[in-house]
């Protein structure tokens, strides 16, 4: 997994609550079991209308945040189903960090066990940001992990609270089977123990 430490990156607005997974990555693109390819169902409904043209209004379709590595939002992103196709998509698409006052708790989770940060922040000051994205061009934001802080622009700092554990989980870039990698040696010398303990157990098992 790779590691977020800090990020100044180009920020893409949905101004919209409750978003679902099911929004972010429909069930159709859920057949494959890869990481990658998954860009082309991110808001794959909201990009296009009813024709199956791009639709000019969704923020994905416009040039102006093409190459952005920040997503702000709002309340409860990524509720519904567990999905984790759903930061899968976002992190295909190059999301590194996602912005909104709350999110719903599997994907919160989901999100740091594939290398994406969700920094919640507090309404006021996402209305804020979203109206300085819409009305400014290329706007960007820096995201420090180490520090807990987002830096707008002009120097405004808003700082936010995370998990110690998942902060230098994240900061390592290691998920859950990194950190069991990490006592790899341990775990050789245990099954070596075991074999000679109880050899059965380990009858129909490759050498």
């Amino acid at each position: 997994m790779q590691a977020f430490t800090r990020l100044t990156g180009l920020v893409a607005p949905l101004d919209r609550v409750n978003v679902d997974t099911d929004q972010i990555i429909p069930k159709q693109f859920l057949k494959t079991i890869k990481r990658t390819g998954l860009r082309e169902g991110l808001f794959y409904d909201w990009r296009r209308r009813p024709d199956g043209s791009p639709d000019p209004t969704f923020f994905l379709n416009q040039l102006r945040y093409e190459g952005a590595t920040i997503l702000l939002t709002r309340d409860n992103f990524g509720c519904g189903s567990s999905r984790e196709h759903a930061p899968w998509a976002l992190l295909d698409h190059g999301f590194r960090c996602i912005i909104a006052p709350s999110f719903a708790d599997i994907f919160y989770n989901n999100c740091f066990q594939n290398g994406i940060l969700p920094v919640i922040l507090d309404r006021e000051t996402v209305s804020s940001l979203m109206k300085d994205v819409f009305a400014t061009e290329g706007y960007r934001l820096t995201v420090d992990l180490g520090a807990q802080q987002v830096i707008t622009p002009n120097g405004t700092v808003y700082r936010f609270d995370i998990d110690p554990f998942r902060k230098d989980c994240l900061y390592r870039g290691l998920d859950s089977i990194g950190l069991t990698l990490q006592h790899e040696d341990a775990i050789a010398a245990y099954e070596r123990r075991r074999k000679q303990e109880a050899p059965w157990l380990f009858a129909d098992l490759p050498s």
